[in-house]
């Protein structure tokens, strides 16, 4: 990896602000910063140092999180909103909760740029500022020219009409890629696909967050993406340099990739998907019934992301029966319909059918059908039209675009159905729309799929495999995860950044509503419980917003509220990524896991049902980590916690908290996890109890 290039980047940068600021003034010195003064409001008699300003923002790199006006490309998320700061300045130094040390407004922006945590900022975007995201030697790399021509700038910004308009940003056409060696785009195309190509797609053009294709990135710059990177967002985006996860090598050698074309992807044909095909037991080499003692039935089976491998765990005992070699980063678990076989996805397209009836679970067939996926799924229909009980799975995949119908006891692929195409809203065709959750139905022989990027809903008939009949529901863009009412009739799943949740009906085959939510929904798969005001509700949480809404699921008994968002439970932060309860809890549980305060990221709130419009208590969960996902046990007495650790440090990698839903205590730990996640009980899974 090639040294830090931030300060040859700044240098360089440096340069364009000398001579944009020598236009004001014959000399530049490229002082220290000095003492903040408490002077009078500058009096401009002549125009504001406007170059010299704005060549100073790109050298900061400011626009990558601030909204600035009249600054090109200035429209970042993870600070504050700068448009109107020198009013809100003035207000802020008349409020009792002004912990720093300014008089004028010229002196608080001087403060704010040199000394960022002496007073943190209450709102950004929405969202709780955080200390330390802006560092102060971002100020500090300013000459006193270029830090007058910045506060005088903010001071008095262009008026509406010369400000730059909220289209999407555009690389000029003279503006060139920076240059990366072979071992770094190696490098950053790999972490890239595993790290990021979730939410950015893997062509970068965007889904849960924002495309990150070069018209775009170029303009932010190298300083301005490593800053993202580094600090990550108020809106879900984990801050990769504050946890250490990369070095500030590793970002620079990312930002200066994600400003290069995105490299094209291979496609995988059905020859290669057999040719990785392995079936380790046949079927009729399978026990006939369970030949373990164990409670099978209240397994867990646990994503143990970063070890490649996933853990059943016996929900009575608490012990690892079997540790099972996977996909990377396991994205999910089914169960099979009855309950036998988990299906396991990895994030590298490989699916593993692990068989639960041997006294020591084990992989019985594995097979890849895609580079990247997210959704596996079974067959669990029995009804008049046939009896397909653990006949078929499918498997969702990012990339290639497709999803593949498999047969259910032996894995061995029988179609592929490209999902690509249209978008619903402008019809404009999309070369990557990703295929995110998929359930089976109870009343068809069908399994309904969620076609990201283009927002289409399919009901896909899996009677005759080879010929699936395809019904497509249009919904909204970037469809993700999602989960049935309590009734198991209406299935509602998030488009998490058209901020909606739509709701089908499987036995009637239609779309029955798009319900308006907070900023980015991510319920996993939802929370069913009877609100005391509404009735029957569905829950889910949100990555943009520190709130959970629950939307009226009983059209019959409540219609009045049916399938509308009829209460907003507040949360201390935002990131949530799950939320779960039980039919037999009086809790519901949610996590902030991607909050980027690390106390609120490792810390979990429970709500009570009868009390639902606050949490009831919040705590956190870990010394360490991460607090992600719920799974209570097949009783409904327990509820377990995974606490998402760093592989690489001894000792916190880590663990699995279980608690006494009743009494909210602490029961037990089972400890030395390798990044344990998803949690998967038998029960619960294969009867949709969440």
């Amino acid at each position: 990896m090639r040294p830090w290039k931030h300060i040859v980047f700044g240098a360089m940068l440096g340069l364009v602000v000398l001579v944009a600021c020598a236009r004001q003034a014959e000399v530049s010195p490229a002082t220290a910063p000095t003492p903040i003064p408490q002077a009078a409001p500058v009096v401009a008699t002549t125009a504001p140092p406007v170059d010299c300003a704005l060549a100073a923002f790109q050298k900061g790199g400011c626009g990558a999180c601030h909204v600035i006006p009249g600054v090109p490309n200035a429209r970042g998320t993870i600070g504050p909103d700068l448009t109107n700061v020198a009013q809100v300045a003035a207000q802020t130094m008349q409020s009792s909760t002004y912990t720093g040390n300014a008089t004028t407004v010229e002196a608080y922006l001087r403060e704010a740029i040199l000394e960022p945590d002496v007073f943190v900022a209450p709102d950004c975007n929405g969202s709780p500022c955080q200390k330390g995201v802006m560092p102060p030697s971002l100020g500090q790399g300013l000459s006193e020219e270029e830090l007058a021509a910045v506060i005088a700038y903010l001071q008095a910004p262009p008026g509406a009409a010369e400000a730059v308009v909220t289209e999407a940003p555009t690389a000029a056409p003279s503006e060139a890629a920076p240059t990366l060696s072979d071992d770094e785009f190696a490098w950053a195309k790999l972490v890239y696909f595993e790290r990021c190509a979730g939410c950015h797609g893997t062509l970068r053009k965007g889904a849960t967050g924002p495309a990150l294709t070069p018209d775009r990135t170029i303009p932010l710059g190298t300083v301005g993406l490593s800053t993202i990177i580094y600090n990550g967002t108020s809106r879900g985006m984990p801050d990769w340099g504050k946890q250490g996860f990369f070095t500030k090598e590793q970002i620079e050698v990312l930002a200066r990739f994600l400003q290069r074309e995105p490299p094209a992807p291979p496609e995988l044909p059905m020859e290669r998907m057999k040719a990785s095909w392995k079936m380790y037991v046949a079927p009729d080499q399978r026990p006939t019934a369970p030949q373990t003692k164990r409670n099978w039935q209240n397994y867990f089976v646990v994503t143990l992301r970063d070890a490649g491998q996933v853990a059943v765990i016996d929900g009575d005992t608490y012990e690892v029966v079997s540790k099972v070699d996977s996909g990377y980063a396991v994205h999910i678990t089914r169960m099979s319909a009855t309950g036998r076989y988990a299906y396991v996805i990895g994030r590298d397209g490989k699916l593993a059918m692990i068989d639960l009836w041997t006294e020591t679970p084990a992989k019985v067939a594995e097979v890849q059908v895609c580079y990247d996926a997210r959704s596996v799924e079974v067959s669990k229909y029995n009804g008049p039209e046939g009896d397909f009980t653990d006949k078929l799975a499918v498997v969702g995949c990012y990339w290639p675009p497709h999803f593949v119908i498999l047969d259910g006891q032996t894995l061995e692929p029988i179609h592929i159905v490209s999902t690509r195409g249209y978008t619903v809203d402008t019809m404009e065709y999309h070369p990557e729309p990703r295929v995110a959750s998929i359930v089976a139905s109870d009343f068809k022989p069908e399994w309904i799929i969620n076609v990201k990027e283009i927002g289409q809903i399919w009901l896909v008939n899996y009677a005759n495999p080879r010929a699936p009949q395809i019904k497509m529901l249009p919904a909204a863009r970037f469809l993700h995860d999602g989960g049935w009412d309590a009734t198991h009739r209406y299935f509602l799943v998030a488009a998490n950044q058209s901020n909606k949740v739509a709701v089908v009906d499987a036995q009637e085959g239609r779309m029955v509503a798009l319900v308006d939510t907070p900023k980015i929904p991510h319920p996993g798969r939802g929370a069913n419980w009877v609100d005391p005001e509404f009735g029957p509700v569905w829950s889910s949480g949100h990555l943009g917003d520190p709130a959970i809404v629950s939307i009226g699921t009983d059209p019959e008994g409540h219609p009045n509220v049916a399938w509308k968002a009829v209460r907003v439970t507040p949360l201390p932060g935002a990131g949530s990524l799950f939320i779960k309860t039980h039919p037999n809890s009086k809790w519901i549980w949610v996590d902030m896991t991607l909050n980027s305060d690390p106390a609120l990221a490792r810390t979990i709130c429970v709500i009570a049902k009868e009390n639902p419009a606050e949490p009831h208590t919040c705590w956190e969960a870990s010394s360490y980590g991460r607090a992600v996902h719920f799974e209570y046990n097949a009783a409904g007495t327990e509820v377990w916690v995974s606490i998402w650790g760093d592989a690489s440090k001894p000792g916190e990698t880590g663990e699995i908290v279980v608690y006494d839903d009743a009494t909210l205590t602490e029961k037990a730990r089972i400890p030395n996890l390798v990044t344990p996640t998803g949690k998967f009980n038998v029960y619960n899974t294969v009867h949709d109890i969440y």
